[in-house]
């Protein structure tokens, strides 16, 4: 009996060991960086600007731990038959481009060197840890041409019709202007003028605007220069004055037009009025329309009026020109 029990222990503790099962290997992550799909770059003043972004995760779908390179390569194409990447990284040049700590944006000034007249391209890899790289980013081709000068003598001035922004930039045929308001956290592209002048007519009197201009050219860009401070507009311009102003003898009135005023900022009309060649005195304002009719009149006494307009904020116009009529 003792050794028919111990036959079965036996037995049963070999059903145990055979009956573990064997998973699939597991081997080690390369953590491998995706490849880089947003590669952009343009000229700017004697630099390449280039920008582009490492994704967070591996081509296996893991989180980027290591950064171990980033091979970013400039040159011209060496095979006029065609374009292919390892003929062209092997002429290119390597830039000297610090590792990041961290996945994200990166972004690099590369010196123009001796490529102004030529097309050269453009593109970068991501080394892990261990030197094993990534595919090529997407290849950007830029014809490189002479640096363009920086605009100078960037002003502001505010006027009627918004604030005025005028610089100096022989040569460029095109410019981008950029405006950072008063609370924005940074400049935004506002206008791109022909010529080297231009005029913001969305501003709001008494706020704060920084203003930022360069030239453009094909995909050049020069340095872009902002103004020595930044401008507060205020309003202190007056409306119109008003214009052709008439007065027509009535019945028991004297009745006084003119010209409707189209300011945006119109808020009303003031009436001034000379007995014979007596001082003019005010005798009406708060007038939304561009007429009047004086009724406080001596009969057959010469009166002269002239007329004023008046914005939202009390800024005046200058009178009109005299008008005059006698009572009936």
């Amino acid at each position: 009996m003792r050794v028919l029990a111990l036959a079965a222990c036996v037995i049963a503790c070999g059903c145990l060991l055979g009956c573990g099962a064997v998973g699939d290997p597991r081997y080690p992550a390369l953590n491998l960086a995706t490849r880089v799909n947003d590669l952009a770059a343009v000229e700017r003043g004697d630099k390449i600007a280039v920008a582009f972004t490492i994704q967070p995760i591996t081509t296996e779908g893991m989180v980027l731990k290591t950064i171990g390179s980033v091979d970013l390569r400039v040159g011209p194409n060496p095979d006029a038959s065609g374009f292919n990447a390892d003929r062209w990284a092997a002429t290119a040049t390597r830039e000297d481009v610090p590792v990041p700590a961290a996945p994200g944006q990166v972004t690099v000034s590369v010196p123009l060197g001796d490529w102004i007249g030529k097309e050269v391209f453009i593109g970068v890899r991501i080394g892990n840890a261990k030197g094993r790289l990534s595919a090529w980013s997407n290849i950007v081709t830029r014809a490189i041409q002479a640096p363009l000068a920086t605009p100078t003598a960037f002003e502001a001035s505010a006027t009627p019709g918004g604030v005025r922004l005028e610089w100096k930039a022989p040569g460029e045929s095109k410019f981008r202007v950029y405006r950072r308001a008063e609370g924005e956290p940074g400049p935004s592209e506002l206008a791109m003028p022909d010529q080297s002048e231009y005029v913001d007519a969305s501003i709001e009197y008494g706020k704060t605007y920084d203003y930022f201009v360069q030239g453009v050219s094909g995909d050049a860009e020069s340095d872009a220069v902002g103004l020595a401070k930044p401008i507060t507009p205020q309003d202190i311009f007056p409306p119109a004055t008003p214009a052709n102003v008439t007065a027509t003898t009535g019945v028991g009135t004297i009745d006084v037009a003119w010209e409707r005023n189209t300011e945006p900022d119109f808020k009303e009309y003031r009436v001034y009025r000379s007995a014979a060649d007596g001082p003019f005195e005010k005798v009406a304002d708060g007038l939304q329309g561009p007429s009047y009719s004086d009724a406080k009149l001596e009969s057959g006494k010469l009166y002269r009026y002239r007329v004023t307009a008046v914005d939202q904020v009390g800024n005046e116009s200058p009178p009109s020109t005299a008008v005059e009529a006698s009572a009936p």
